[in-house]
């Protein structure tokens, strides 16, 4: 019987829900109790610790727990010995710059100021890349309070819509700092472990399944290059002979995105009975 494998998931927070359905999505049991801080799922011979979003990478660095779910900015905040491994597509922020609504500030002119922020160890680690010598003054949260309140001269913040920052009489200015989603992450040259391939193929599969649908439809056969060039699939579509002489029956994964276009463009060119069906788990 394998050893367990530990993973660590987001408590609460943005990424906490969507991580979790993630994981269920790919065959974990996951909690159906917020409170509940650990869950062991048996059949996958798996532990899942329920943790700050922000302590996350710390544990993972430590060994204490083989993967891990959080964002972006947290890994790069902890410092922690740990390697990005999966990009999971949600979750997505933008770590930016803001001063005072008209303050038109530029990044030089953080020479000398006071810059407040949740994430000190991102913050100071940029500042110093592009050679700035600003003081970091370390909030653990409303940092767009601090302005106002005397405490900073700019800010340094987590930014989904901006809303919370405009509201605050806030604009952004500068490059962004850092583009930020959910990502799976292990310890620094950890050793391969079976259980972690199974883990990232599954959460590939999910990923794939929520990017492509499966479409079917019937076509011509001398119509059937054209079709294929418009659904080439992932490695060449299945074509079938219909019962119907001079037609086959086709399928192939298509991006979800663009699958109203291709039925339209494969009946401009004949094809009928063209189905678009989810896809609910997958290997490729």
């Amino acid at each position: 019987m394998p050893d367990q494998l530990r993973i660590a998931v987001p408590n609460k927070g943005q990424l906490a829900e969507p991580a979790s359905e993630m994981l269920r999505e790919a065959g974990y049991r996951q909690r159906k109790d917020t409170r509940d801080l650990v869950l062991v799922d048996p059949d996958n011979h798996t532990e899942f610790f329920f943790l700050r979003p922000k302590d996350i990478a710390v544990y993972v660095g430590e060994g204490t727990l083989q993967v891990g779910i959080t964002g972006r900015d947290m890994l790069l905040d902890s410092g922690a010995p740990v390697d990005e491994v999966m990009a999971l597509g949600f979750g997505g922020s933008t770590f930016r710059f803001a001063a005072r609504d008209g303050a038109n500030m530029k990044l030089e002119d953080l020479n000398g100021k006071r810059v407040a922020t949740s994430f000190a160890g991102l913050l100071e680690t940029y500042l110093r890349k592009h050679a700035v010598d600003a003081r970091v003054i370390h909030l653990d949260g409303a940092v767009e309070s601090s302005i106002r309140l005397g405490v900073a001269d700019a800010v340094a913040d987590v930014v989904s819509t901006g809303s919370t920052l405009r509201n605050a009489g806030l604009e952004l200015f500068g490059d962004p700092i850092l583009e930020s989603e959910a990502i799976v992450i292990r310890q620094h040259d950890a050793e391969d472990d079976p259980q972690v391939e199974q883990l990232l193929r599954r959460l590939r599969g999910v990923l794939l399944a929520r990017d492509y649908v499966m479409m079917d439809y019937d076509v011509r056969a001398e119509k059937l290059d054209e079709a294929v060039a418009l659904t080439p699939g992932m490695e060449g579509p299945t074509v079938s002979p219909l019962h119907r002489e001079g037609w086959v029956a086709v399928r192939a994964m298509v991006p979800r995105r663009a699958a109203q276009r291709i039925m339209d463009d494969l009946w401009e060119i004949g094809a009928r009975a063209i189905l678009v069906t989810d896809i609910y788990a997958c290997r490729l």
